[in-house]
């Protein structure tokens, strides 16, 4: 005849099966640190998969700790788009003509314009 195990303690199981709310976690977890049994052992003991347990206690720990932020001060001002360098047109007589970054299309055409008359 086989060797009868005795049954672990599952305190954690109602009729319908494994009681999984967060609150009961939450104690299971809190009971652990309290028994000084390893993980194994202790999941051993009340009838829990120790993957599960340490997915719960990573869950409730990471959700028991306070929110981090860094503070960045922007003195009202948003930040911007690195600045570009310029826009270098070198003209068939040797002439280089600067056009600043974010300078506007209506500016821009105008001086393509006049350019193109003087040729």
């Amino acid at each position: 005849m086989a060797e009868r195990r005795e049954k672990p303690d599952i305190g954690w199981m109602s009729s319908e099966g494994p009681v999984r709310r967060r609150e009961d976690w939450q104690q299971l977890i809190s009971e652990h640190k309290q028994s000084g049994l390893t993980v194994k052992a202790f999941c051993q003991k009340h009838g829990v998969s120790e993957a599960l347990f340490y997915s719960w206690r990573k869950r409730v720990v990471a959700e028991d700790q306070p929110a981090r932020f860094a503070l960045v001060a922007t003195n009202g001002v948003a930040p911007s788009a690195p600045a570009l360098p310029p826009l270098q047109l070198v003209l068939t007589g040797g002439e280089r003509l600067e056009i600043p970054s974010g300078t506007d299309e209506a500016t821009l055409r105008t001086v393509l314009g006049l350019l193109r008359q003087r040729v």
